[in-house]
């Protein structure tokens, strides 16, 4: 069974930074697409970045130049370093896993974690 624990979230000024982690366990971590996607209140859920199992990685516009995906197979984690921060970033983020596609499209994947909330104040 695919478990997804989320952490690092938090309160931080525009401008600043924070980053991400997600736990995985469950599965062969390594073979695995990973993604981390937000969702606002009120907002549908919207793909942040994405990293499959060759590490190649994928952006949404809104975040490129800003946001780091990363994983570290050895620990089964996955991260999202987050720099220069906006007031629109703030957001419930998500940590998704899927064995068979990859992508910036929610339905790719099958596997959800609880979420960390990260609020940016001015």
């Amino acid at each position: 069974q695919v478990q997804l624990v989320e952490s690092g979230g938090g309160s931080v000024q525009a401008g600043g930074s924070l980053r991400l982690s997600c736990a995985a366990s469950g599965y062969t971590y390594s073979s695995y697409c990973m993604a981390w996607f937000r969702q606002a209140p009120r907002k549908e859920r919207e793909a942040v970045a994405a990293i499959d199992s060759d590490g190649g990685t994928v952006y949404a516009d809104s975040v490129k130049g800003r946001f780091t995906i990363s994983k570290d197979n050895a620990k089964n984690t996955l991260y999202l370093q987050m720099n220069s921060l906006k007031l629109e970033d703030t957001a419930m983020y998500y940590c998704a896993a899927d064995g068979d596609r990859c992508g910036l499209w929610v339905g790719y994947f099958s596997n959800w974690g609880q979420g960390t909330q990260v609020t940016v104040f001015s």
